[in-house]
């Protein structure tokens, strides 16, 4: 099947050049179906690469120390170097970490640590997965790289029926505690269908893992220390399109952030808005323009940790403002929100002042160019926070 499957990439390369050459892209004549005026071509551009958000970083704290600017991969990197270089029993596993990573997350940590505790694997996620179990149940502590996560579902199995279970189908006489996963997530401005996917949701159905998800640099690093050391397996996803766009300062020695304990970065009185990752800086600008339109007060939790999450701080804050919504850019049917739309109207009923909403990406494979109108951004979440007031 694999040597099919190549075959026929190799027999469309070879055709897609065929048709480049006779058409005369790219060999410096210009195709005259694919001829746009230099305004347009300017317009698509600046359309192409326009952010649906604006990176709002933390205030700085010198709680853990001296702090550094940093964008999120070199939080990562700082992360991990922390890691092998307090844990002689670390190791760092992927597909190109031992080069630095597809987003140099990894970058200068095998020529610091030496190719036996930085190393690059086959292309062959239940394999990478695998070992890592393996490795952790060993008495190592495994960091595993999936290079995206759309790539993790060949893992599947592994981290649900293996390393999940691991402690449990032994009676504790043995675990993969050790063990964390991690993986560039979400939208990215041009990932399309394999480049962009939000997986969250299908881990957060399996008891015995752990599921975490930053917002930023600062927030990155103590987030992936704590996953590094819960004596858990843990999936660490890491949003993409923050790697260069999210700067801020970051202690440069380590900490901790907890896990399962979400944060309130705003506080409101009418509406509570709850999201994680990138999302949560649409929030941000969401409830700046309620308070500046409607004069609707908002109050903005970043969940963190999607498994297991941390239910009483959502629930205490829906008690008091009476309205709900949740955003992600999974789709719709079966992503985490309908989970915190369940447990929240089962607890707060009796205090819910209009329907608890939902604003996420739609029922469709991820697009590419029609990625603007797929994400949940600011307008469909303002439009939403409209209905729920005038209910």
């Amino acid at each position: 099947m694999i040597i099919a499957m190549a075959a026929a990439a190799r027999l469309f390369i070879r055709g897609a050049h065929s048709t480049l050459a006779i058409s005369g892209v790219g060999t410096g004549r210009q195709n005259s179906l694919l001829k746009l005026s230099a305004g347009c071509s300017s317009r698509l551009k600046a359309q192409r690469h326009a952010a649906h958000f604006t990176f709002q970083p933390d205030p700085p704290t010198t709680e853990y120390g001296d702090t550094q600017k940093m964008n999120l991969f070199q939080s990562i990197t700082s992360a991990l170097d922390n890691t092998l270089a307090s844990d002689p029993t670390a190791v760092i596993f992927g597909e190109d970490v031992a080069f630095g990573g597809v987003f140099r997350c990894t970058v200068g940590l095998r020529d610091k640590y030496g190719k036996d505790r930085v190393f690059n694997t086959p292309l062959c996620e239940q394999g990478i997965v695998g070992f890592g179990i393996g490795a952790a149940a060993a008495g190592a502590t495994a960091i595993a790289e999936i290079q995206f996560a759309d790539y993790i579902f060949p893992a599947f199995d592994q981290i649900v029926n293996e390393a999940a279970k691991y402690r449990y189908r032994s009676g504790n006489l043995f675990d993969c505690g050790n063990l964390t996963i991690r993986a560039p997530w979400g939208c990215v401005g041009h990932g399309s269908l394999y480049h962009s996917q939000s997986p969250e949701a299908f881990f957060a159905h399996c008891p015995g893992i752990k599921v975490v998800i930053p917002r930023s640099p600062l927030q990155a690093k103590g987030l992936l220390l704590s996953c590094i050391a819960d004596n858990n397996p843990c999936l660490f996803f890491e949003p993409k399109i923050l790697y260069r766009a999210a700067v801020e300062q970051v202690p440069v020695d380590s900490y901790t952030i907890p896990l399962s304990q979400a944060e309130v970065l705003q506080e409101g009185s009418d509406l509570t808005l709850v999201a994680w990752g990138t999302q949560i800086h649409v929030m941000k600008e969401v409830a700046n323009m309620a308070q500046e339109k409607l004069g609707v007060s908002c109050e903005v939790i970043d969940l963190r940790t999607i498994l297991p999450w941390d239910t009483e701080t959502v629930c205490k804050s829906v008690v008091k403002t009476g309205r709900l919504l949740i955003s992600h850019e999974a789709p719709v049917t079966g992503g985490f929100a309908a989970e915190i739309s369940s447990t929240v109207q089962e607890e707060c009923f009796l205090n819910l002042e209009a329907p608890i909403a939902r604003v996420c990406g739609y029922d469709t494979p991820f697009p590419h160019i029609f990625e603007p109108f797929y994400i949940p951004d600011k307008w469909k979440c303002f439009d939403a926070i409209k209905r729920m007031i005038n209910y």
